[in-house]
């Protein structure tokens, strides 16, 4: 289990660190926030692009393209503190975006493979490590940003870190927990059902979640006037309760089965949203963004997981593609969803209806879970 709990460790120390020293990047690059605002959706571009052949080449080649990719992404998260442009500023994403799509697949495609082949519940551990990371790293690089560090440090730092631990503990036979190269040639994924349902939902969760991540401090800010320091611990408090969440999850795995899991995380979630987006004062919504990142933590990886297990080792790889890029767009169109529903009503209003969402992330569990049933259907041959 090694290898997706060490590369999500990684991921999300990258992560981590680039929420909090996204203020330097901005200043280095000289950009306004409009400008911004259009750079880092090259992120999601570049993501986009890369994810689904990603999966393809993890089924032709196996263990050996998670390092691979992990290296690539360390390198070009650096490319950003050295932008001083708004064109360079969006390059640096695009690249950065790509290698991101690419390790997110490979280190999702290697915690599915190490639950099929340990016969253990891996995918809630590993997200959780990630939720630890970017606790922890959110909270060095504002540590460091106080002490005046600059960005290209901080993101030189991160990037030797993710290139030793793809080094150290993610090259192949540096464990035998993950996937082994494929002979012939595999036949990609399609869009199967099953993986347009999951993938959905994914999208659904990644939408509740990302919201909430991004907006929470600015609830506890303008709608209900909190202090500053109180409003900008909201989204750390909803990294630790995701943390907590994952950790559980996967050990609740071993007892319940994962429509189950996903059900309960899915109303826990809907609980959450509402009363945070109802609160009368910041207390209250604090506990409620907690409940919400309780919840909504074992939704993704539970789906993910799902996806893996239905497709078999022979496709794992481009059915985990295939759902993460549907999924990515929530995670994308989260953020800016809440941003104009708040334009035409208010914020708390937008941030209520993600709490329908997560509504409907729990009715539509057990319609996935019986599709997630039935195994891959052989590819006739010459598709």
């Amino acid at each position: 289990m090694l290898k997706p709990v060490a590369g999500f460790a990684a991921f999300g120390l990258f992560w981590g660190a680039w929420g909090a020293i996204l203020p330097a990047i901005r200043s280095g690059a000289g950009v306004s926030d409009g400008e911004l605002g259009v750079a880092l959706l090259m992120i999601g571009l570049g993501a986009l692009v890369s994810m689904r052949f990603t999966g393809y080449l993890i089924d032709r080649y196996g263990g050996v393209v998670l390092p691979v990719v992990m290296v690539l992404f360390g390198l070009c998260g650096v490319l950003p503190a050295l932008a001083d442009s708004a064109v360079s500023l969006s390059a640096a994403l695009l690249l950065l975006g790509a290698t991101s799509g690419a390790a997110d697949v490979a280190v999702n495609a290697a915690g599915s493979q190490a639950e099929a082949v340990t016969g253990r519940p891996v995918m809630n551990l590993a997200h959780g490590m990630f939720s630890v990371a970017v606790v922890v790293a959110s909270l060095g690089t504002a540590g460091l940003r106080a002490a005046g560090v600059g960005a290209l440090p901080v993101l030189g730092g991160a990037a030797a870190l993710i290139v030793i631990t793809a080094v150290v503990a993610l090259a192949p036979g540096s464990t035998k927990d993950t996937g082994t190269r494929l002979p012939g040639k595999p036949a990609r994924a399609r869009l199967e059902p099953v993986l347009l349902v999951l993938g959905a939902l994914c999208a659904l969760a990644y939408l509740v979640e990302n919201a909430w991540q991004s907006w929470s401090a600015v609830h506890l800010d303008t709608s209900l006037h909190a202090a500053a320091g109180l409003a900008s611990i909201a989204p750390a408090v909803f990294a630790a309760a995701a943390a907590t969440g994952r950790f559980a999850g996967n050990a609740l795995l071993k007892r319940i089965q994962p429509v189950r899991l996903l059900v309960i995380g899915a109303a826990i979630a809907a609980v959450g949203s509402l009363v945070a987006a109802t609160a009368g004062n910041p207390w209250t919504a604090l506990a409620g963004i907690g409940l919400a990142g309780l919840g909504t933590s074992v939704c993704a990886p539970t789906i993910i997981g799902m996806a893996g297990a239905w497709a078999g080792p022979e496709r794992r790889a481009g059915a985990i593609a295939v759902v993460t890029t549907i999924a990515y767009l929530g995670f994308l169109i989260g953020p800016a969803a809440v941003g104009a529903l708040s334009s035409a009503w208010s914020l708390p209003a937008a941030l209520a209806s993600v709490a329908v969402l997560a509504v409907v992330v729990a009715a539509l569990a057990p319609v996935a879970g019986r599709l997630a049933h039935e195994r891959i259907r052989p590819t006739p041959k010459g598709m």
